[in-house]
């Protein structure tokens, strides 16, 4: 999924953070920035790479959306841990361990001589992130204060903005004039240069006391992982088989199993239940889930479908998904204010629907046909309907429980909406296994079931959501 659209979900954890004062204001922004830019350019380049890495590594295309989600499924469970895990350890000691597991596991990308051996790397590229993600976020929460944290927050999203916006179509150029490998090497001086400015001017923070949930985070972590491998192995084969509903009741066995152990551990687990007793963020919780797993899908397919399906070279098929970008840079920052004055519970219903057209307008995409016609169109009024939703969605979480949550249902919105791309790009691959006109047929059934999944995370949020966006104490289970 594109990281841009997670930009505005991490925000509140930041801004859950505490505030204080910080001896290099400027150094700091600029390790967490640089920090952050690692998952975010891999993010939406290894979009535009799935087509040359599974040619030249001679991947089975039901393989393919394993490339993804050996990424997301680490970074889906572990991001509250990694989270937990630096107000423990110290966040500055966990953001420097992230980005040193991030950039040895994307040498390891570069190097891997066969697909296994990449799936490792990249899973482990996905336990990096979910360390350095929530610590970068973290630093800036405790470092600034006020008007100033603002501000903080913003250069920090306007960098992942334009981090996301340029990734596509620069891994686009790599790819098609020096070979898929030259992204993760990419990843090598941002990382050294990330780590050098976090130990020369970063303030470590203090260690805490309270005990991390291992128990709910490995319950998780194989949850979404029995889970994804049923979904991937249902849609690669178009039909379901013994393995698929094994992984299946695995995976939902052991999700109960992660339940029950998060209740035991009340106030002391990685997703405290206690936040389900609000009813707007148990709303807020399924449009994420229904709308960036919508959205996740289609930013896997939409790349594969114009390079295998339309003949654009990477480089064609990355500058394709620019002006996406650029809307949602643009455009979210308005639909914030607007938010801020009447509340988000319109934003969060208008914009999902607006996307929900947009998706329709894509399932009638032709990959061979003018991109100005054909595929532009789509991809703005999706962009738009995005934009509308992702600032709102940040208040709105942030407003649906009490103080004490603030920070953990933030990183937990941002799991949801990591996972909603996963199980989407699970699904993703009964297109991918398809060529030719079954390949243009496949994707227009998956853009109309995300146009289905993007309505209703709009009608989600009108149901749940009072007229302020969702009162604490006047919205109850």
């Amino acid at each position: 999924m594109n990281p841009a659209l997670t930009t505005e979900c991490d925000r509140g954890q930041a801004h859950a953070g505490g505030g204080g004062s910080v001896a290099h204001p400027n150094w700091t922004i600029a390790a967490t920035m640089l920090a952050s830019s690692l998952a975010f350019i891999d993010g939406s380049v290894t979009n535009v790479a799935l087509p040359a890495i599974g040619h030249e590594l001679g991947g089975d295309p039901a393989a393919v959306p394993w490339i993804i989600n050996a990424y997301l499924l680490p970074l889906s469970a572990l991001l509250l841990l990694g989270g937990a895990a630096g107000d423990h350890f110290g966040r500055r000691r966990m953001l420097t361990l992230g980005i040193t597991l991030f950039a040895l596991a994307s040498a390891g990308c570069a190097f891997a001589p066969n697909l296994p051996v990449l799936l490792g790397a990249r899973a482990a590229q996905g336990v990096g992130a979910a360390i350095l993600m929530p610590n970068s976020l973290g630093i800036l929460g405790s470092s600034f204060e006020g008007e100033a944290r603002g501000r903080a927050i913003g250069t920090w999203a306007a960098a992942g903005a334009i981090a996301s916006a340029i990734g596509p179509p620069l891994g686009g150029w790599l790819i098609g004039t020096v070979g898929w490998r030259a992204i993760f090497y990419l990843n090598l001086p941002v990382a050294l240069a990330a780590i050098i400015v976090a130990r020369r001017f970063v303030a470590e923070s203090k260690r805490g006391d309270q005990p991390l949930d291992w128990t709910g985070a490995l319950l998780a972590t194989a949850a979404l992982g029995a889970l994804t491998w049923a979904l991937t192995l249902w849609s690669s084969r178009h039909a379901a088989s013994t393995g698929s509903w094994v992984g299946l009741g695995a995976g939902l066995a052991l999700l109960a199993a992660f339940l029950w152990a998060e209740h035991r551990a009340g106030e002391r687990a990685m997703m405290p239940l206690a936040l389900f007793a609000s009813r707007p963020f148990v709303g807020l919780t399924l449009l994420t889930l229904l709308l960036y797993g919508a959205l996740g899908g289609l930013l896997v397919l939409l790349p594969y479908l114009l390079i295998v399906g339309g003949g654009y070279s990477p480089g064609q098929a990355g500058f394709a998904l620019l002006p996406f970008s650029i809307v949602i840079g643009v455009a979210s920052r308005l639909a914030g204010r607007l938010a801020e004055r009447i509340g988000p519970r319109l934003p969060l219903t208008i914009g999902p629907i607006v996307t929900g057209a947009g998706f329709v307008v894509m399932s009638r995409i032709d990959p061979t046909a003018s991109y100005w016609t054909g595929v532009l169109p789509g991809i703005a009024i999706v962009a738009l309907g995005m934009a509308g939703a992702v600032a709102p969605l940040t208040t709105a979480v942030l407003s649906s429980v009490d103080d004490r949550h603030t920070g953990t249902a933030s990183g937990f919105n941002s799991a949801i909406a990591r996972t909603g791309g996963l199980i989407a790009t699970a699904l993703a691959g009964a297109v991918i296994t398809a060529s030719g006109a079954a390949l243009v047929g496949g994707f227009r059934i998956a853009a109309l079931a995300a146009a289905v999944s993007a309505v209703a995370a709009g009608i989600a949020a009108f149901a749940t959501l009072d007229r302020k966006g969702g009162d604490r104490a006047a919205n109850p289970a």
